[in-house]
């Protein structure tokens, strides 16, 4: 029963009267910058029922293309420099003509994107991988990380030389001591 408009979810953790004082003023804070229906709870009850907005959201972004497939990216960045990394990936996405919803933990940098694309659409997968390149690319360039919560896995291997460097020949050589036979996690991170 929320509206269709974008959300902020805040906790604000301490004494009973430090966290009354935080929520009110961050709601005013909010409404200064044209935030509305600022709402709080002290309930656990009630607080996992404004959670869920937040746990149900990837089902929600894929109604926005029935049918299309969701592709999870995330980055990290300094918070100095989050708003600018937001505002940039969403330019992004849409000069590629993507439909790449946002979401993020504005406590520590960190954002997620689910581009929805047809998978048979060659094209369209072309332009995600570009996205999700020009994510990685933007926020290693803001001295960020190329994955703020999802690992290197196969997408992001690439870009893990680009923001470490040589210590990624001392991961491989500590990888291979322990699993000499690569039978552990195969193809991922490091490719022997």
């Amino acid at each position: 029963d929320l509206p269709e408009t974008p959300l902020l979810l805040l906790e604000f953790h301490g004494s009973d009267n430090a966290v009354v004082e935080q929520a009110e003023m961050f709601g005013s804070i909010a409404e200064d910058a044209g935030g509305f229906d600022f709402a709080t709870t002290g309930t656990a009850e009630e607080r996992n029922k404004l959670w869920k907005a937040r746990h149900d959201l990837y089902w929600a972004t894929l109604q926005l293309r029935p049918g299309a497939h969701g592709i999870s990216t995330d980055v990290c960045v300094p918070i100095s420099r989050l708003a600018e990394a937001v505002t940039g990936a969403q330019a992004k996405a849409a000069a590629l003509g993507l439909l790449a919803p946002i979401v993020g933990h504005v406590g520590d940098g960190n954002f997620h994107s689910l581009v929805l694309i047809d998978l048979s659409d060659a094209d369209e997968v072309a332009r995600a991988e570009e996205f999700t390149a020009y994510l990685a690319d933007e926020a290693i360039a803001m001295e960020g990380t190329c994955t703020g919560e999802h690992g290197i896995g196969q997408g992001k291997m690439p870009y893990l030389v680009k923001e470490l460097g040589a210590a990624v020949e001392f991961m491989a050589a500590i990888k291979d001591a322990f699993d000499p036979l690569g039978i552990m996690n195969p193809g991922k991170i490091f490719k022997r």
